[in-house]
């Protein structure tokens, strides 16, 4: 079965409710980014702070506390089970574009394979791994990156007519 390109015939009514999921989306994935940025300050010791607390810090606005285990627990759980829903079916979605396999192989693995480096990181930053803090803003900023890039080809190719 051919799929490379498929996106180009799909019908009308389809494609459409690809563009608004993708939008949607979109919304939901930049949202959370947004909330990642207020809570850790998007750096490595924001995301240190956020998840070992700063009680140490006399000078500190905000006083953060370390996070229980249930806490860490229940934040890999849900991030590691939602996303990797929301990237299979991204994957999905970009497998029927048009574009270079090796590129489409690796939008369509590395989000799942970072949201286990990113999640998976924050539980061992918690138990004291702290240099996990570089692995967790890599594979992060990794998976934002392929997010982009996938969302872009795909709406890009969602509405136009095949080359």
């Amino acid at each position: 079965m051919q799929i490379n390109g498929l996106i180009y015939s799909l019908p009308k009514e389809i494609k459409i409710l690809i563009g608004v999921f993708i939008i949607v989306l979109s919304i939901g994935f930049f949202s959370g980014l947004l909330f990642v940025g207020e809570t850790s300050s998007a750096n490595t010791n924001g995301i240190e702070e956020q998840y070992l607390g700063n009680e140490h810090d006399e000078d500190a606005e905000v006083m953060k506390f370390k996070k229980s285990e249930k806490e860490m627990l229940s934040l890999v759980h849900s991030h590691v089970l939602s996303m990797s829903i929301i990237f299979f079916i991204l994957a999905l979605i970009v497998s029927i574009t048009n574009i270079k396999k090796q590129l489409k192989t690796f939008l369509m693995v590395e989000p799942l394979v970072s949201v286990i480096l990113t999640f998976g990181g924050l539980y061992f930053l918690w138990t004291g791994l702290i240099w996990m803090k570089y692995i967790v803003m890599f594979s992060g900023t990794l998976m934002t990156l392929s997010f982009i890039l996938s969302v872009v080809i795909v709406l890009k190719q969602l509405f136009q007519k095949k080359a």
